[in-house]
């Protein structure tokens, strides 16, 4: 897979029961990330890196007629039902309201249904309490509708949100986010609305002393981004202000640099070779 290529949820890959994120042979720097169907964090794994734990059965949940039990929730118009669960005030319900969607969100049929509430999604996010679960269900869900393009657009409003998550939340709020955020930027549309935001503390992600998978998809969110920078021409500096995204990781900066140059010696592969990616684009 190359870097920052995205892969298809795996109701559009055919047999195989591959999940979101997961192409054959693995994934590459900077690819697709994906959530467990779960109702809490799994292990997470590097950007690109697929962990057995990650991966949902091959053996869809079947019900005694055969049909795969999410079907037949679309079919009845559950969707929609635990949608509006979505607006209850009640933080648990709305948490495991999140949860199912998320369930039902491996299958690209029921993504083209979950879609409708992805505004409604990002704005949970935002108005959650920080770190609280609610807040880490609806990113867990935003990392899976995120793992094609198609509903990028949805997301836009809610990216300054996603990366002041980054300086405040906890690291298991960090991980999450990165996840929905490395999935934005490899897609080029979306360079400029990644870069534009202020985020004058981001550059601190970029040490040693991280948590590696902090610090892995850090990298890859930062290496989407100087990979798009460069195929794209004519981009205008003035757009941006020096606390922007643009500025700290994309303009020639000097502390970034000086991270960057700290982490080549790094004792994680995937750490430098996300390093590498960014110094030699």
């Amino acid at each position: 897979m190359l870097p920052g290529q995205f892969v298809v949820p795996p109701a559009a890959v055919g047999p195989g029961g591959r999940a979101p994120g997961h192409a054959a042979g693995g994934g590459g720097p900077g690819a697709a990330e994906t959530t467990v169907p779960q109702s809490r964090d799994a292990p997470h794994c590097p950007p690109g890196a697929a962990m057995a734990q990650d991966r949902p059965s091959r053996q869809r949940a079947a019900s005694p007629s055969g049909k795969p039990v999410s079907d037949i929730i679309r079919n009845l118009d559950g969707v929609s039902v635990i949608g509006g669960m979505l607006s209850n005030c009640i933080p648990k319900i709305k948490e495991k309201a999140l949860n199912a969607l998320n369930n039902l969100s491996m299958n690209m049929k029921n993504q083209e249904e979950i879609q409708v509430f992805i505004i409604q999604v990002c704005r949970t996010v935002e108005s959650a309490p920080l770190n609280s679960d609610v807040q880490l269900a609806g990113l867990r869900l935003l990392t899976n509708m995120s793992v094609t393009s198609d509903y990028h657009q949805k997301m836009i409003n809610s990216i300054p949100c996603f990366l002041h998550l980054l300086s405040e939340g906890t690291e298991r709020t960090q991980i999450q986010v990165l996840k929905v955020l490395v999935n934005l930027s490899a897609n080029p549309a979306m360079t400029r609305h990644l870069l534009g935001p202020q985020v004058p503390a981001l550059v601190l992600l970029f040490d040693n002393c991280i948590n590696r998978d902090i610090l892995a998809r850090a990298l890859a969110f930062a290496a989407n981004l100087k990979k798009n920078m460069n195929d794209e021409e004519g981009t205008m500096i003035e757009e941006y202000s020096e606390a922007s995204v643009f500025f700290t990781l994309c303009r020639d900066s000097a502390p970034f640099a000086q991270r960057l140059a700290s982490l080549l010696h790094h004792p994680d592969a995937e750490v430098k070779e996300q390093v590498v990616r960014i110094l030699t684009q």
